[in-house]
């Protein structure tokens, strides 16, 4: 179904994407996307872009709408790959965008076979997904020397003591009603 979400801005500057049905999956609001674009917008241009728990795509469409060189969209549910590969037509980003049907850890542990620029993690709210996957991209190297890791939740207060804990540079925290972007440095 076509829903609300659209691209924002670039090549594909208004083109309307599908969105998945039911309460599986929590897209990021356009304001909350929108001010991470003005964020990082000055970081874009030929850029690897990961976005973890794509959903619809819309996070790595617009990376890659923006100047993003390529981008790699993972979701392992069938819906949202299926999804996402429509909205990558959509837009007519399918070239640079590289699109995968797996568990995340699957792929930082199997896939990535180069360092990323900006890696966008939006995992289900209640699970320890986000955790994981920092652990394992810094445990794997996978983040450029100076890239970034940015991590949307709904409880700042958990994410940031798990953070911490294990001594990860927070940059920047933002706050969207319940929405929050945590910014982590790479190392």
């Amino acid at each position: 179904m076509i829903g609300k979400m659209r691209i924002i801005a670039g090549k594909a500057k208004g083109t309307k994407l599908y969105t998945l049905e039911g309460d599986n999956t929590r897209p990021t609001l356009d304001r909350v996307k929108e001010s991470l674009f003005n964020i990082i917008q000055d970081r874009l241009q030929d850029i690897c872009f990961l976005d973890l728990f794509s959903g619809s795509g819309a996070i790595g469409l617009e990376a890659l709408s923006r100047g993003a060189k390529k981008a790699i969209l993972c979701d392992k549910s069938k819906e949202a790959y299926q999804i996402i590969q429509k909205n990558a037509c959509k837009t007519h980003l399918s070239e640079s965008a590289e699109i995968y049907r797996m568990d995340f850890q699957n792929l930082l542990r199997n896939e990535i076979q180069e360092k990323i620029d900006i890696i966008f993690l939006d995992p289900p709210y209640q699970s320890d997904y986000a955790i994981k996957a920092v652990d394992m991209i810094f445990e794997k190297e996978l983040l450029q020397k100076d890239g970034m890791i940015i991590i949307e939740t709904d409880d700042q207060d958990k994410m940031i003591k798990q953070l911490e804990s294990r001594k990860y540079d927070i940059k920047d925290i933002r706050k969207y009603g319940r929405a929050y972007l945590i910014f982590l440095k790479g190392i």
